[in-house]
C-alpha cells in the first residue's frame, strides 16, 4: 500500500471496554500521535439485547458513526484504509466489493481440458 495518510482505528475506552477512533493521520506517525483529523468512532461491542428482544429476532448491533463527507473526501485525495477500515467502509458503501483494484485482484487462469478419448489408465 503506498500513500502517505492513512484511515485507521486508534484504540480508545478502558480495559475490555474497546472503543476505536476512526482517524486520519501520517503513515509514520505513532497511533498515539495526534491525527490530522478524527472522522468518526467505531464501537465493537454489540448493543445488549432482552431475551423479549431475541425472540422477536432483533439482532445485536455494533455502533460506527461515521461522517461519510470526510471519509469520501479522504479517500479522493488518496488516503489508504487500513484492512479493518477497508471492510468498514465495503459494509458502508464507500467502497467497492473489489477493492484496492480489480486489477490487483487475484486472476484465476483458464482451466484446459484434455480430451480422455483414446486414452488408456493404469
Amino acid at each position: 500500500m503506498k500513500g502517505l495518510v492513512r484511515i485507521r482505528l486508534v484504540r480508545k475506552g478502558r480495559t475490555r471496554q474497546p472503543v476505536y477512533n476512526i482517524t486520519v493521520g501520517k503513515k509514520r506517525a505513532s497511533l498515539q500521535s495526534v491525527p490530522i483529523e478524527v472522522i468518526g468512532t467505531y464501537n465493537p461491542v454489540p448493543t445488549k439485547i432482552s431475551p423479549l428482544m431475541k425472540q422477536q429476532g432483533v439482532i445485536p448491533v455494533k455502533d460506527v458513526k461515521l461522517d461519510f463527507d470526510r471519509a469520501k473526501y479522504w479517500i479522493s485525495v488518496g488516503a489508504q484504509p487500513s484492512d479493518t477500515i477497508a471492510n468498514l467502509f465495503k459494509k458502508a458503501g464507500l467502497l467497492h466489493d473489489q477493492w484496492p483494484s480489480p486489477i490487483k485482484a487475484a486472476k484465476i487462469p483458464p482451466k484446459v481440458e484434455v480430451s480422455t478419448q483414446g486414452k488408456e489408465f493404469a
